[in-house]
């Protein structure tokens, strides 16, 4: 059906393109990145960056931002799946500079980025063909962080809060000097939870170490992190079990950057080590025994991104080698294979040609090649129209794409046994996704808007159902999935206030086949309405107040407990001395409500949690 829809749209756009006369093709263009994203942002999209629970992750930006949904297991920096345009939890990717980092097992740890948020850029959301050239096994968005300069500085932070909660974090940079600046950082966390075995421990330790060298940027970051979390519920959805994760996680990354006269190209590599000891039940201690749930992985990544101009066409190109090990594991033991490599190249060039009034169009054309040892290959074609109009106020862009990207599905999908708590489908093979969207922007100096409409099919996406048949098991199994969808972005600036808000309607049409299937974990767990609105109002000389409010009326699931909508919201009151450098004081509040809304079926929800911070920046 999409194919059909995305020939009629065409032929609809175009004769409106053509209205706009006299094209020429463009010899020069002098966009930065000559990206035309069609509903990317890189603007402040939430207003409390700071979270009352424990110490600031990369997940933390992401729990109110309009492009992104968190679902998480308790506090979002305990365990958090993210996903855009109604995916799942599998289909958004994390990348750093060049590379997408990934997590074999299972993409609930891929948000598992163990780096201080002080050392990445604003998140970026890249969909359609942008995620096509930028990501890596992420069939819907990637979610990219680039690495920016360090600045000299130094901050020291403690914090203390409600449920027996304490946290401490440091950090010390250098900016290059001769070439050569360094940055490292340490952070810890402990408390009781907002709730019966919501207990925490979390540390967290990274070095950076940049060289700039005319026009060239490299880094190399190296970190470690050791997360204990309890939830209960957190995975089974039964509130009864008082489930615990224990993971450690070994991460370096290298990666360089050089800007050309005609274009720029990045290339890096990546190390992963992930070990966790899951138990659905803390009471119950086992260890190296099936049921245990112990799994250590391995995964090193080489990939690079580029742009070049030649003549009237801009090439922009990725790609990404991944190898991948599940090194031990007391119950991920069926399946044919334990490694896998897999690739993905993407080329799509692009031709400006200029119209009327300085007008721009922009043609892209391009496909990417997926590639793995294990499971069929695909090659996926892209393509897409743009005209940015310019006038005195300011910028409107105007664009249609179709894309096709795909995945292959982790080791605990695939090689947990057939049956049990977690079932697993050996059978499981390449998901495809394809989408067709048409998006409007418009960028002014105070504001910036963005709406899209899409339509998106899923074919053999990996989703965990749940059977009245099985009531104590999940089951991996595949499922087609129509998915429509509307997503709207606007923020204004004024000067003490800042706004940014948001709204996304989702509809889905699922066929699980022949499958006995009567709720779903993830594919259908979605919110048919969200709404949010991030609020920072600079009401004092010293004083600023950041307030995240969302709100979401979620798809009815058989499996929730509670209601299926609910009004969430979090804030800060922020005291700085003489900023940027000095004392600081924050009070910081998540769940100010006190919801019970249910992210996951079953799994209870965080409750209230309020904490203090103080910190000094020299």
């Amino acid at each position: 059906m999409l194919k059909h829809t995305f020939s009629a749209a065409l032929t609809v756009s175009l004769p409106v393109a053509l209205l706009f006369s006299s094209p020429i093709l463009a010899d020069d263009h002098t966009g930065a990145d000559d990206e035309i994203t069609e509903i990317t942002v890189n603007a402040r999209r939430v207003a409390n960056t700071r979270p009352a629970g424990t110490y600031a992750s990369p997940a933390t930006a992401l729990r109110f931002d309009p492009l992104t949904e968190l679902q998480s297991r308790g506090i979002a920096e305990g365990q958090s799946d993210v996903t855009v345009r109604g995916g799942v939890f599998e289909n958004t990717g994390f990348k750093v500079g060049a590379v997408t980092i990934m997590d074999p097992q299972t993409g609930h740890y891929v948000a598992e980025l163990p780096i201080d948020p002080a050392m990445l850029s604003t998140p970026a959301i890249y969909k359609g063909i942008d995620n096509a050239v930028e990501g890596f096994n992420s069939a819907i968005a990637t979610v990219t962080y680039r690495i920016p300069r360090i600045e000299s500085g130094a901050s020291a932070n403690l914090g203390f809060g409600t449920d027996n909660l304490n946290f401490q974090a440091l950090r010390y940079a250098r900016a290059p000097d001769n070439g050569v600046g360094f940055q490292v950082a340490a952070a810890r966390s402990d408390g009781d939870g907002t709730v019966s075995f919501g207990d925490h421990e979390f540390a967290r330790f990274n070095v950076q170490v940049q060289v700039e060298n005319d026009g060239v940027q490299t880094d190399v970051i190296a970190g470690y992190q050791d997360k204990f979390y309890g939830w209960p519920g957190a995975y089974t959805g039964f509130a009864t079990l008082p489930e615990t994760d224990d993971t450690q996680t070994t991460f370096l990354v290298l990666n360089q950057r050089r800007e050309t006269v005609n274009g720029w190209f990045e290339y890096g590599g990546f190390y992963r080590g992930l070990e966790d000891d899951y138990d659905f039940n803390r009471a119950d201690f086992e260890t190296g025994t099936p049921g245990s749930f112990e799994h250590e992985t391995r995964v090193m990544a080489v990939g690079f991104q580029g742009l070049q101009r030649m003549g009237r066409i801009n090439w922009r190109y990725g790609g990404q080698l991944t190898s991948d090990e599940l090194v031990r594991s007391t119950d991920l033991t069926n399946g044919p294979f334990d490694d896998r490599r897999y690739a993905t190249l993407t080329i799509v060039p692009s031709i400006d040609v200029e119209l009327d009034g300085g007008n721009v169009m922009v043609w892209r054309l391009g496909a990417t090649v997926d590639y793995s040892n294990r499971d069929s290959n695909e090659v996926s074609p892209m393509l897409g129209v743009s005209i940015d109009r310019t006038d005195a106020s300011g910028t409107t862009s105007l664009s249609l794409e179709y894309a096709q990207t795909t995945q292959l599905p982790g080791y605990t999908a695939l090689k947990s046994n057939p049956t049990g708590l977690f079932g697993g489908n050996e059978a499981l093979g390449r998901e495809t996704a394809q989408q067709l969207s048409a998006s409007i922007a418009r960028d002014t100096g105070d504001w910036q808007a963005r709406a899209a409409v899409f339509t998106r099919e899923d074919d053999d996406l990996v989703d965990w159902t749940y059977s009245t048949g099985a009531p104590f098991a999940r089951q991996a199994n595949p499922v087609d999935i129509d998915v429509i969808g509307v997503e709207m972005f606007v923020t204004r600036r004024w000067d003490n206030v800042d706004v940014a808000a948001g709204y996304t309607w989702l509809d889905k049409d699922a066929d699980y086949g022949s499958a006995l299937v009567d709720a779903s974990f993830y594919a259908l767990n979605f919110a048919k309405h969200r709404a949010t609105l991030a609020l920072r109002y600079r009401f004092a000389e010293r004083f600023e107040v950041r307030l995240d409010n969302e709100y979401r009326r979620q798809e009815e699931n058989p499996l929730r407990v509670g209601d299926d909508q609910t009004y969430l919201a979090s804030m800060a009151l922020v005291w700085s001395g003489n900023a940027p450098q000095g004392f600081s004081v924050a009070l910081v509040a998540d769940n100010l409500t006190d919801s019970e809304f249910q992210p996951f079926p079953g799994t209870p929800a965080a409750g209230r949690q309020i904490s203090i911070n103080a910190g000094y920046t020299w």
